[in-house]
Formats: C-alpha cells, structure tokens, sequence
C-alpha cells in the first residue's frame, strides 16, 4: 500500500539497533511514504544515530529523555520550527530496574516500581500531552505494549508498569480525543530486541510463544510489528481510538499452559 502515511511527519522513539521494533517501524513508514524524526539521549544516542543511517532515508536524531522537563519542553519547540505540525508519534520506551524483574516481586523496593511506572508508562503521558499542540486533527498516537491481563513469568513490575499503559492510553484516548488525535497500543509477542534480551528468563516468555501461538511466532522477526503500527499511524484507522491490537501470533486468543 505505498503511500499509506503519505505526507504525514512522525516522531518515532525506542529505537536502539536495526533489531528494535521502532526501528522497523521507521522503515515500513518511510516505504509509505512518511517523514519521521528519531529520538534518543544519552550513551544510547549514538546506537540510535547508527541505526538511523541504515534506514532507506537517513533521519535526524533528537535529544528526548522522557522523564526530562527540559527535554519535554525542547521537543515540540524543535518541531514546531521543523514541520510545524506532528501527524504521530509511536510510543516504544520501557524501562525497569533489574530488582524489578527476574522473580523479586515481593522484594522489589518502591522505588524501582516507582521507576518502572514512570519512564514505562507515565511516560506515554508525559509525550504525548508535550506533542498534543502540534497535533491536528487527524493525528495517531502509538504505543507498544505487552500483554498485562495476566501475571507472567520473571515480567513482575514491568507487567505492573503495562497494566498502567494501558490505563494511561485510555485515558489518554478520552482527553485527546475532544482534538480528533486516536491512542492506541500494539500489544506484540515477545520479540529477541536488546532490550526484551536484558529481561532475566526472556526466553521462558518465547518459547511460551513458539509452543501456543496458533500461527506460530518468530521472537527474531520485529518487522512482523510494523505493519499493524503503520496501520494505527494511518488515516486508515481514523475511526479507532482507545485500542490494544494485538500482533502475537494469536496467542491471546488461546492462552497459555498454567505458567
């Protein structure tokens, strides 16, 4: 479907290497006919400059931590004199402190779960009402989740933190919505991203996936995201606001053998 995000300008965050999800989403946008922007921060700034050169169009790279005021406020302005409108913004940053994660749930101190609330889910706020201004009509906001309607495997507060996106994004879906701007997540399988990788006992989540998706799951193939987030950006979805799509192989649909 070339041409699909014809003439709209996107602001995609999360990508780290050509493995990340964003990162395929970046391309699949640019194959159809978006502009985009990238953003990043700090000592991973540069793995994302990498990667923005290996896209068909290489792209700039903006400064955006989002638990950053300053950043926050610098974004839009950036913007603002660099298109004057932003058409999306695909939300792909998650983040959580390693006693977090990895079966210490009940030990978990309140300020790692602090921590993965804010830049995993606060953070989805925090962005989107920064951009809301440049926003028209029109206009998509994307984000990736994982499924939290069940308690997985060494997932503990992460899970917490995208039971909470997914909270955020339909709240957010009832405010933003008075301005004709959608919100809407991907819920994705499990995908062997650096940053899904650094997750203790990962691959008990994908071979969950390789045994009980219907159509089979491949944890080494992000591109599989891109299509469905290039959908949501698009004004194909105009009508849809509020939603978790989920591209998991059909997992969700059967669940999975008592975790």
């Amino acid at each position: 479907m070339a041409g699909l995000l014809a003439g709209k300008r996107l602001v995609i965050t999360g990508v780290i290497t050509k493995d990340s999800i964003a990162f395929h989403v970046a391309q699949q946008a640019q194959e159809h006919g978006a502009e985009i922007v990238l953003t990043s921060f700090g000592r991973v700034r540069r793995l994302t400059e990498r990667a923005a050169q290996r896209l068909p169009e290489p792209v700039d790279v903006l400064e955006l931590d989002v638990n950053s005021l300053e950043d926050l406020a610098a974004l839009p302005e950036e913007l603002r004199s660099r298109w004057g409108v932003v058409d999306g913004l695909l939300h792909a940053i998650a983040f959580a402190p390693e006693d977090a994660l990895g079966g210490r749930f009940l030990t978990t101190p309140a300020e790692s779960a602090a921590a993965a609330f804010q830049t995993s889910a606060y953070s989805l706020k925090a962005v989107a009402a920064a951009l809301a201004p440049l926003m028209p009509a029109g206009s998509s906001v994307v984000g990736l989740d994982f499924d939290a309607s069940v308690a997985w495997p060494v997932y503990d507060w992460m899970g917490v933190a995208k039971a909470a996106l997914e909270s955020v994004s339909r709240y957010l879906a009832r405010d933003l919505g008075v301005q004709g701007i959608r919100v809407n997540l991907v819920s994705a399988g499990p995908l062997g991203t650096v940053a899904a990788r650094a997750i203790p006992g990962f691959e008990q989540l994908a071979d969950l996936w390789r045994s009980q998706a219907p159509l089979g799951w491949e944890i080494e193939d992000p591109s599989v995201v891109g299509g469905p987030i290039c959908f949501l950006l698009s004004d194909l979805a105009r009508g849809i606001s509020g939603e978790i799509l989920h591209v998991d192989g059909g997992f969700h649909a059967v669940g999975a053998p008592a975790l």
